[in-house]
């Protein structure tokens, strides 16, 4: 039974919605709903980010959909009832590193796990990738993410990140450690 309950009194509402969840991955006929979700992200969070709305607003189709035609990346939304509520972006990298991008979950979403699963989504690729660490950077000051970060394993790193527009401020880097996938071999014998 998902009934509020005095320790949580929002429990039942969360159970509700989370069910009501959609992930999609995206291809590149999707690009109107990565366009929805990016530009909702960097309207609404601009401080989450180091792109700029003015950097994409503008941008037409073949801008969008050279986004998600990136070889080998992951991208995908949420909905919750229809809406776009969130999203990620896996990226490869070298030496078994994949990098967790452009993660973002709406107001009216956050608190119900949405971010949890878009992580979720990006490891589980990473790890059928054969990663074997998945890193992402986050912007000083969002401690709301690096606690989002932390709560699904992820450390910070001695690693400065990239400068960011004010020429002083680096990127904070977080890792995470990656089992491999379920059926996939490690190479040991």
């Amino acid at each position: 039974m998902n009934a509020p309950t005095k320790a949580d009194p929002g429990r039942g509402r969360r159970a509700r919605l989370v069910g009501m969840v959609r992930l999609r991955v995206l291809t590149t006929n999707d690009w109107p709903l990565w366009r929805e979700a990016r530009l909702a992200a960097l309207t609404e969070a601009p401080h989450a980010f180091k792109s700029l709305l003015a950097d994409w607003d503008r941008g037409g189709e073949e801008r969008w959909r050279a986004r998600l035609e990136t070889p080998g990346t992951y991208n995908v939304v949420v909905s919750l009832n229809g809406r776009t509520a969130g999203m990620a972006s896996g990226v490869p990298g070298e030496g078994g590193v994949c990098e967790l991008r452009s993660v973002w979950v709406g107001p009216g979403a956050r608190g119900l796990g949405v971010g949890n699963r878009l992580i979720a989504a990006v490891e589980t690729w990473a790890r059928r990738s054969g990663a074997t660490t998945l890193k992402l950077a986050v912007i000083p000051g969002n401690e709301s993410a690096v606690a989002l970060y932390r709560r699904n394993g992820f450390l910070l790193t001695d690693e400065r990140g990239d400068l960011l527009p004010d020429g002083v401020t680096t990127e904070r880097v977080m890792a995470k450690p990656l089992r491999p996938a379920e059926g996939r071999s490690t190479g040991g014998t």
